[in-house]
Parts: structure tokens; C-alpha cells; sequence
């Protein structure tokens, strides 16, 4: 019993650092009045994560997953029909698209590595910048953006609700009246609270008691991720007595994104916050799936885990505003490979149900 109301202490005290509520919802600033009308779903977590928490006005429902997870794949929300959500977040490619900056309309190439939707689920701001306060808050911005998706809210909105499938759904989903730009957003932010990753051997091997789950080399490698006077890698990504994040879902200056003089050639945080020391500063990505999530980094500037392994040995690169936390630490080539032979265990099961619909619109993706 004891050991029982740590474990809800704990996830009590993560959901109020992640803006949620006790009983795992918190409220958003998104319009009430556009609520699914189905009967809420729970999304099941799998060992080594929390229960995923859900917002008031956007519970789950059968119907809102599967109309969000037909958006995820619809090539209709991008300006010229070539493009959708999945092209840089691919499931094939742990929902990433395996570039080091993703290609927009057009060819337009961005300036940002495409991150993971892994498990975004439990983060409090999205993007790189944490521009974005939620899921729902998140969706829309790269379909309106001009060298992503490019295509405005008005335009792409009308698509929609011009397509009788697309209707039949959204009042399935919704009840009467228009598609509009709150329930595409509700109805995607609903899917991707599905796509969740656990239960890899680093799972079974902590929480679960399988004590050959990991291999020794795997082990040894975990225990340099949490030693603080070695890896000390836990500052930032975190692991918990019961579950792992494997991320604060704070912003830090590791030094990356610096150019031959020591200037910062992409500002991050502080283009949103305005704060000197958010300067470089990005949002600490999760680890889970990392060896499927090449290349690294927010501008994906590392190919490989050896090469961001070797990269933090390093001390990262020296920039006035680079995190206290960033120091060069001493690892052999051997205990470099045991950390490297770690990140690989946190490779984790993803449900089935999030894989693209089968359409001749996504096979694309196959």
C-alpha cells in the first residue's frame, strides 16, 4: 500500500508539472461547444510510462481517434494534395521522416529537424521553441505553414467540408454543423495521444523485474546514463521511480547550432520568450524509439547515436549562453559503446491501431 500511493504521489506531482490535473485532465483553450459527442475511450499506457493525461474539453472517443488518425494521413491538407502530417512523421520511421531538415511543398526545404510524435502526449508545449501549448494548440500551425504544408485554414477547411465522407464523420464525431479548424485539431491531437511507446527491454528490465531483459552491455550503459559524475544524461532526461519520460520537457543550450565563430545560428526558445538566457535553448526530445529516429538533434546536424554520444563526451560546443548542466565528461571507447548499446534498448512496442489507414492515399507510405 505504501509502495501504491508513492507511485500516485508521483504521477499526482508529474501531471501538475505538466500543467494537468489530478485526475489526469486538464482543461485548454480550445472552444468547448466543439466537444466529441461519443463515449470517452481510455488510452491504455504500457509499462515504464503514466497514464496519459487528457484534456476536459477533448476527451477520447472511438470516433474522434479514428477521424484523427484518417487526417493524420490525408494528403488534402497541404496546398498542391502531395503532402500529409505523416510524410515527416512517418510511422515506418518511428514518426519521424528520416531527414536531417524536413521538405515542404513545393521542395521548400525548413531549417529544423522533423522531432518524433512519440509520446507527445505527455508534453506541456510542442515544437522544438515550445511554441505551442498543446496537441490541439499544435496541429494546425505546419498545414498553414508556407514551407511546410502551405495551405490556409480557410482553404483547407473547405476541402473538408465539401467531401461527404469527411462530413459524415465530423458528425459522427462532433454532432451537427460545419468541419472547422478546432475539430480538425481536436480530432488529430486525439490520434497522436494514441501514438505511445513503452514496454521496451529497458521497461521489462526496471519496472517490470526481467533482470535479462538487458544485455550486460546495455546495463553497464544504463548505468552510466544515470551516474551523475559519468553521463549524468538523467539531468535532462529523466527517469522516475515507476515510469520514464526520458525528457524534462525544459529547453537547454547544449551547443548545437554553432556556427565557426561561437555565434548561435538558430535563436530557439528565445524567438518565443524573448529571455537572453533561452538563447539556443531547445526542448529536451524524448529517447524512446531513438535508434529509429535518425539523424539527431534539433537541426539533425548528428547521423548517428555514436556521433551525439561522442558529441556530449565533448562538452558540446562553447557558447555564451551553454547549459550549466553541459560539462565534458570521460568515457572510453567501451563505455561509449555501452551507452550507445542502451539507447537501443528503449526501442518500445506502438500499437497497431495508429498505422496508416489503408487507402490508396497513403501508400505512399509504405
Amino acid at each position: 500500500m505504501i509502495r501504491a500511493a508513492l507511485f500516485s504521489l508521483q504521477i499526482a506531482l508529474l501531471m501538475v508539472a505538466l500543467g494537468c490535473g489530478g485526475n489526469h485532465q486538464y482543461s485548454t483553450a480550445t472552444n468547448s461547444s466543439e466537444k466529441p459527442i461519443g463515449a470517452p475511450i481510455q488510452v491504455e499506457a504500457p509499462l515504464g510510462l503514466p497514464p496519459v493525461p487528457i484534456p476536459i474539453h477533448n476527451p477520447e472517443t472511438a470516433e474522434s481517434v479514428a477521424l484523427g488518425r484518417k487526417l493524420f494521413y490525408e494528403k488534402k491538407l497541404s496546398r498542391d494534395n502531395t503532402l500529409a502530417c505523416a510524410s515527416c512523421h512517418n510511422p515506418r520511421l518511428a514518426f519521424t521522416d528520416g531527414r536531417k531538415h524536413s521538405t515542404g511543398v513545393g521542395g521548400k526545404i525548413g531549417t529544423r529537424n522533423a522531432p518524433t510524435v512519440i509520446n507527445t502526449a505527455y508534453f506541456p508545449s510542442l515544437f522544438w521553441d515550445g511554441r505551442a501549448a498543446s496537441l490541439e494548440d499544435q496541429a494546425d500551425k505546419p498545414i498553414a505553414n508556407p514551407i511546410e504544408m502551405g495551405q490556409g485554414h480557410t482553404v483547407w477547411v473547405t476541402k473538408l467540408d465539401a467531401d461527404p465522407v469527411y462530413k459524415a464523420a465530423f458528425q459522427k464525431t462532433f454532432g451537427a454543423g460545419p468541419v472547422t479548424v478546432g475539430k480538425v485539431t481536436k480530432a488529430l491531437a486525439a490520434f497522436e495521444r494514441t501514438v505511445i511507446s513503452g514496454n521496451s527491454p529497458f521497461d521489462r528490465y526496471q519496472f517490470g523485474g526481467d533482470k535479462k531483459a538487458l544485455s550486460p552491455a546495455a546495463i553497464r550503459g544504463l548505468t552510466i546514463f544515470t551516474d551523475p559524475k559519468r553521463g549524468n544524461c538523467t539531468a535532462c532526461h529523466t527517469i522516475n521511480q515507476n515510469f520514464a519520460l526520458f525528457s524534462d520537457g525544459k529547453f537547454h543550450n547544449i551547443g548545437v547550432g554553432v556556427n565557426g565563430e561561437g555565434e548561435l545560428t538558430d535563436l530557439g526558445r528565445y524567438n518565443e520568450t524573448k529571455i537572453e538566457s533561452d538563447k539556443g535553448a531547445f526542448k529536451t526530445p524524448i529517447l524512446r524509439n531513438v535508434a529509429e529516429t535518425a539523424p539527431y538533434m534539433h537541426d539533425g546536424s548528428l547521423k548517428t547515436l555514436k556521433s551525439v554520444v561522442d558529441f556530449y563526451a565533448g562538452g558540446g560546443n562553447s557558447n555564451p549562453y551553454l547549459d550549466k548542466e553541459i560539462k565534458e565528461i570521460k568515457l572510453s571507447g567501451k563505455e561509449r559503446a555501452d551507452l550507445v548499446e542502451f539507447l537501443q534498448s528503449l526501442t518500445g512496442e506502438i500499437p497497431a491501431g495508429v498505422a496508416p489507414p489503408e487507402t490508396a492515399e497513403t501508400t505512399s507510405l509504405k
